[in-house]
């Protein structure tokens, strides 16, 4: 993924509503709570990357659900999906949500960016 432009606005909003005051270990959980806050579940989403660890390819549609366990969110911010029938958990940062409410979007963009930006959990 191409590393965007800084966007001072979303930098200002992540430092200030994501991450707070979190100590490095703490980013994670902090993370967590501000998506699930923030996206107005269930909605419709598409897979916008492959990757290593999901079975979606690029181009799928799916279901998200809610925001997977916090104990499986340590190292990235997952969702849990309905997919050919049954539930599992995504990585946010190869999804799209299809038609989000403006909530929904600023928060995956956030975490979008913030991932792009090379920022790691």
């Amino acid at each position: 993924m191409k590393r965007p432009k800084r966007d001072a606005v979303r930098e200002g909003r992540i430092y200030n509503e994501a991450i707070v005051d979190a100590r490095p270990d703490e980013q994670a959980m902090s993370w967590y709570y501000y998506l699930e806050g923030k996206i107005s579940f269930p909605f419709r989403a598409r897979c916008v990357a492959a990757k290593a660890v999901s079975p979606l390819r690029k181009g799928e549609t799916v279901e998200v659900l809610r925001m997977a366990v916090e104990s499986a969110c340590n190292h990235d911010m997952l969702v849990q999906i309905r997919w050919q029938g049954r539930k599992m958990a995504v990585p946010v940062s190869q999804l799209e949500a299809i038609d989000p409410d403006e909530s929904t979007q600023e928060a995956i963009g956030d975490w979008h960016y913030w991932v792009a930006q090379g920022y790691r959990l």
